[in-house]
């Protein structure tokens, strides 16, 4: 596990395997067979792309079972693959859906918020290659309304006495040199501290009165989007900066300049084909078949997920969703049950079964330096902004680790979770008396975590509601 910023998009159809691990091991720490696992599923989906059309929708995905204690690196294994492929990536709690006649969220609803984020994803890169032409074309809308009543030029020849030309062009070309000047003060800045009137949408219509029990959010989107069009039309004009204003402009020009059936039909082949669906807690949703009680709800929860996993089609208010080569990739502790507690059906969707290592000692002291986002370099950019300086030697950031395992033995074991409370533990009173401090740096060794963690470590009692 890991603390570090997102790693940049890269060209997954040109990594082997062997590459995709080692991408994933500059952000995650351990966890190698696991890595394996998803690199191989990861490839999978570019060697089928390669096969003739009617032997590729033959091949299934390899969906995932990650077997291992909280903290250890699955979901973050499963992120960063999604981040390194560029593809939709949503993270469930399959304990948080109930079966098909309850009240709570239905198992779709996972395809239908897959789906949404897929057109976030599509729409932003939309913008992204259009934000040019927008910022040119906000530019001339703000200019536009910074001079009111300018002349303009004729649209189309007709009989004009000569002396009218005369002055009509005369007139243009002191307002093309008016607005040429005005353009270069907007450019430098010079302009930021004016207002001006822009006209805006009043927001769409606030439903805000239906639950989003069963599957009731979709009903509610779909009503918006039935009733908008009678409550979104009033436009209201409303003060603003000329950088605020020129902001607004330039993304109003943006929305006007992307198509968005082109970006709701390329989400839609983006989710369908590249896909990935992380159900985290999918222990919770396994038991022995029981006449009553729970169990009978988290069997009907395991028989509704697996039409979804084996492959249907998912209708959303965007179109129908083919769930057949979307990605799962399921993991639980499995503490109290067994991958061979869930049913039947749903284990053979899963043909690879991966065991999370629980992270040591040396783990912890590599997750806390070695990440370019790791929690050291984290308090140190932090209190950096104080003047002051936070050295963590060597025996300091093994005691820190050595705590983080003695913790977890004696409470819940919470893997490189627990590196978060210490730390902050830590340092809290560096972090509280930091601005008013004259000694400006902290050396974090051994004795300096002894000393600010010692009683709390002794004390099991204290330490489960502290550490």
């Amino acid at each position: 596990m890991t603390t570090e910023s997102t790693p940049r998009p890269v060209n997954v159809n040109s990594l082997t395997p062997r590459q995709i691990v080692e991408a994933l091991d500059r952000y995650v720490i351990g966890q190698h067979d696991a890595k394996r696992m998803v690199a191989i599923a990861l490839r999978n989906r570019w060697r089928r792309q390669q096969l003739a059309p009617e032997l590729r929708d033959e091949v299934m995905p390899k969906n995932i079972i990650m077997i291992g204690p909280t903290g250890v690196g699955k979901t973050e294994i499963a992120r960063r693959l999604a981040k390194l492929a560029e593809a939709p990536f949503i993270k469930v709690e399959a304990s948080k859906f109930t079966e098909v006649g309850y009240v709570g969220r239905d198992v779709e609803s996972i395809i239908r918020d897959l789906t949404e984020l897929a057109i976030s994803l599509v729409k932003t890169k939309h913008l992204e290659e259009v934000q040019g032409k927008a910022s040119r074309h906000g530019e001339e809308r703000l200019l536009d309304l910074l001079l009111p009543g300018a002349p303009s030029r004729p649209t189309s020849p007709g009989f004009e006495p000569s002396g009218a030309r005369t002055d009509a062009s005369e007139q243009i070309e002191s307002a093309d040199a008016t607005r040429s000047k005005l353009r270069l003060q907007l450019r430098e800045g010079k302009l930021d501290q004016r207002s001006v009137e822009v006209e805006v949408k009043e927001r769409a219509l606030p439903l805000g009165v239906i639950s989003n029990a069963g599957g009731m959010e979709d009903l509610e989107g779909n009503l918006r989007d039935m009733l908008g069009g009678m409550f979104q039309g009033k436009k209201k004009k409303r003060m603003m900066k000329v950088p605020d204003a020129l902001k607004h402009l330039t993304q109003e020009e943006a929305q006007k300049l992307i198509d968005m059936d082109e970006v709701v039909r390329e989400a839609i082949t983006k989710v369908e084909q590249t896909g990935i669906v992380f159900l985290d807690e999918i222990d919770k949703i396994a038991g022995r078949e029981r006449a009553m009680g729970p169990d009978v709800s988290r069997e009907g929860v395991q028989r509704d997920l697996l039409p979804i996993v084996e492959g249907s089609t998912v209708s959303t208010k965007h179109g129908a969703v083919q769930t057949d080569h979307i990605l799962f990739i399921a993991a639980g502790a499995f503490h109290v049950a067994k991958p061979s507690d869930l049913i039947p059906e749903l284990q053979g969707r899963f043909p690879i079964r991966v065991e999370l290592a629980p992270l040591t000692k040396d783990d912890f002291v590599r997750i806390l330096t070695e990440p370019r986002g790791a929690l050291v370099r984290q308090y140190q950019a932090l209190m950096a902004t104080e003047g002051l300086t936070v050295e963590f030697a060597d025996d300091g950031l093994a005691e820190i680790a050595a705590t983080a395992v003695q913790v977890n033995e004696r409470t819940e074991n919470i893997g490189a979770r627990r590196l978060f409370t210490i730390m902050e533990r830590l340092l809290e009173q560096v972090s509280f008396e930091g601005s008013e401090m004259k000694e400006k740096t902290i050396v974090v060794d051994a004795g300096y975590v002894r000393e600010r963690l010692q009683n709390i470590v002794k004390d099991q009692d204290l330490s489960r509601y502290i550490l």
